[in-house]
Parts: structure tokens; sequence; C-alpha cells
């Protein structure tokens, strides 16, 4: 079932790097179809918005609203079972309680010269928050997405999931107003993406566009940016699990399952010291896979892309997990905090059998935004700072100008920048 990877050499660590960017390269670019919407989009607004989107989801449909009016909110909420609404709130309450630790707090100090040196902090004024719509419409995207902007203090939340055709998950809705979001809309795809960023008749344009989407919408985001913000450039899921002898090795070959379930272009990778191990999960992978209602997709993806590394060395095993950088991890040994240590390139870290990753999913706090194919490198996960913009006050006194003026005419000068030498020189002549 998974393919095996003995690493205990640098020529074993390339071919790992090989395995990971094999599944980065399928991950089709589509710019040149993407920026000919977008661009359409920005001529013809919401009639290019509406025809892209009987064109790409193959809707017969005359219906032209765009908008969820309160009437059908109030409508489809109520079609919300009463577990998954209590489900809803309890996760809402526990992210929100999280995020809330992360808020940044404005400071202001003197130095020496008594020049006041500043940094604050203001919200977004406009976000926009895309939810897929089909099979990978989820609740859990309306809240983790959500959430850190409400706690950053960002007033208008738009959202939008495609639902022009009516099919829509009442729990995505439900979510939504718990968020208190100003708007929901119909559509999806990068034509979406375009009328966030640039703004039609009926969409409002935003400050920035967060949310996961398919190859189309990621490279929609991708073209936008600049003139808009966004989060991240989301690759499909992925997880690395550590096992040694001890661990559950059921626990471990459903997590494995967990996350090959979401796509087939989804990644599992059990890193191990113990060859039997890698034996016993791929037998555990078989029976388990047996009962899932999307073995398919998970199976395909196993095959795929499922690898496990063995690896005698705990050095080894910490290259391995920041080679790979996961957008999740997961530890099942009686080591964790040695592992841990060794750590720097992972966006959630899971720590212990009560731990999968699922529950990190839904309701555990911190948010499931995550950066996945290897960019867990240089960035992180979804969080209040990514709604906030940090601003820089600075105000000189006389002494302060006088003290320091002198070096910065120095190295203007020595920059070539007499514009900005003779701009200090002003000042510091005497009246």
């Amino acid at each position: 079932m998974l393919k095996i990877l003995k690493l205990d050499n640098n020529r074993s660590l390339k071919n790992l790097i090989k395995f990971l960017d094999k599944r980065k390269s399928i991950q089709k670019n589509q710019t040149v179809i993407v920026s000919k919407i977008i661009k359409n989009v920005k001529k013809n607004g919401d009639k290019a918005v509406i025809n892209y989107e009987k064109k790409f989801s193959k809707i017969k449909t005359k219906k032209t609203n765009l908008l969820f009016s309160k009437k059908e909110i109030n409508k489809i909420i109520k079609r919300t079972e009463p577990k998954i609404k209590k489900s809803i709130d309890l996760a809402y309450a526990r992210v929100k309680r999280f995020h809330s630790k992360q808020k940044f707090s404005s400071f202001t100090f003197r130095d020496k010269y008594k020049n006041t040196l500043s940094y604050k902090y203001s919200p977004l004024e406009k976000v926009g928050v895309y939810v897929p719509g089909g099979t990978a419409s989820y609740p859990s995207t309306v809240l983790m997405n959500c959430i850190p902007a409400i706690v950053a203090g960002v007033k208008n939340i738009y959202l939008t999931t495609p639902s022009l055709n009516s099919k829509i998950n009442p729990a995505v809705i439900y979510a939504a107003k718990k968020c208190g979001v100003k708007k929901i809309y119909k559509t999806g795809g990068a034509q979406t993406i375009a009328a966030l960023a640039y703004g039609t008749k009926k969409f409002e344009k935003v400050d920035k566009i967060v949310g996961p989407g398919n190859a189309f919408v990621a490279c929609a985001k991708k073209e936008v940016y600049g003139d808009v913000g966004i989060d991240m450039v989301a690759g499909p899921s992925e997880v690395s699990i550590v096992a040694d002898k001890f661990a559950d090795i059921n626990l471990v070959a459903a997590d494995l399952i967990a996350q090959a379930e979401h796509d087939v272009n989804a990644q599992s990778i059990l890193i191990t010291n113990n060859k039997n191990v890698i034996r016993l999960v791929n037998v555990s992978l078989k029976n388990q896979l047996k009962k899932l209602p999307k073995k398919n997709i998970a199976s395909q993806s196993l095959k795929n892309f499922g690898l496990a590394i063995f690896a005698k060395k705990r050095k080894k095993i910490v290259e391995a997990i920041n080679t790979i950088a996961p957008e999740h991890l997961e530890l099942f040994t009686n080591k964790n905090q040695e592992i841990i240590k060794g750590v720097k390139n992972a966006g959630s870290i899971f720590i212990g059998k009560f731990s999968p990753e699922a529950i990190g999913d839904y309701i555990a706090g911190p948010n499931h935004v995550l950066p996945t194919s290897g960019s867990a490198r240089f960035s992180s996960g979804l969080s209040v700072n990514d709604f906030l913009k940090r601003h820089s006050l600075i105000k000189i006194t006389k002494t302060g100008i006088e003290r320091l003026g002198t070096s910065v005419i120095n190295l203007a000068k020595h920059e070539n920048l007499d514009g900005h030498a003779n701009s200090v020189k002003l000042r510091l002549k005497k009246e």
C-alpha cells in the first residue's frame, strides 16, 4: 500500500525530495485561462460572473440573483440539524477563544532624545471568504476563515460559496450567520475571486481574500495578489505521522486514511524507525479502507502519494520532517518532546494518540488553514495577525534631529541620494 523509502544518506534524501516534487508538479497551472476570466470580469462584471458560472458548473437556470436574501438564509438555516448547530456553536466558541489570545498590542516608547516611536494595529475593512461547494462544502471552513477576522476587528466579512443551482449545505449558511457575515454570494470559481478583488455592481470590492478552492481558485488568488491581499496559495491536504513500536497501529492507519480521503492528490506519509510498524500499518490500511465510503479517493491518494519512510536515527526522522515541511504533523512515539525540539517546519503538530488531526480540523481551537506543499518552511497557519495592518508612527524632536541628522546625511550621500540629505540639512540650519 505505502511505498517504502529508507532514509540513511544524502542520496535517499534527494529521492524523498524528488518524490515530493512529483506531487507538486501535477498541481496544474491554469494561468492562461484564469487571466482571461479575470480580464472579462473586470470588464463585464456580474454578467461575466453569471456566464462563467453557467459554463463551468453546467447550470441550466435563468436565475441572476447572486446573493442570498435574508428570507432564503433563514429558510435554509431551519434545515440544519440541531446536533450540527450545537457542534458549530461549540467549535465557534473554542476557535474564537484560542484566537483571542493572538491579539497584538500597540506600543509606544521614547528614546534618550525624547523621540516618540510607536507601532499600532488596525483591522482590514473588508474581507472576502471563499468556501468551496459540492463535496467540499464545509462549515468548518467558514469558522476557521471568519473567526480570526472577527477577533481582529474586521467589520465587513463577505462570503461566497457555489450555489446558484440552489444546492447548498445548510450548515455552511448557519455558520456564516453565526459569524455575522454581511453578505453571502452564490457563485464560485476564478470568476468570483476576480469579482471580490475588483468589485462589481453586486460584489463588494474587498481588501483580502481567504479560503481554499480548486486549482482555478488557487491560480486566481495568485493572479489578483497585489491588487488585493490573499491568505496563501494552498494545495491538497497532507499529513506526516511519526510512529515507533509503541504506537497504536490502527490509530496510525486511521489518521493516514483521514487525510487521504480529502482528495486523490492528498498526501499521507508515515515516518518510523521500525520496519514492522510499516508492515502492520499497511495491513491495517487495507482492512480499514474496505469499510470507508470514500474508499476510491483514499486508495488512489495512498497509492500515488502515500509513503513510508524508514529512518533508524532520530536525527534522520527530524530531517525527514523538516524536508517535507508537512501541513499536519502527528507524533505517536515515546520521545515526542525530543522530536519536537528539532522540528522547524510544520503547520500544526498533534502530540500523542488522543490528538488526531481531525480534532484540529474542527474543534481544538487553533486554525486549520495551514501551509501546504512544503510552504511551512516559510509561512504559518491563518491567524488574527493576517487581518491586521501594522503602522509605524515616528515623531522626532529638535534634539533628536540634531543628534541623529548627521548620520542620516552621511548615509544618504553614500547612497547618492542628495535630496534625502538636503531634507535633513534644511532642518539642521540654525534659525
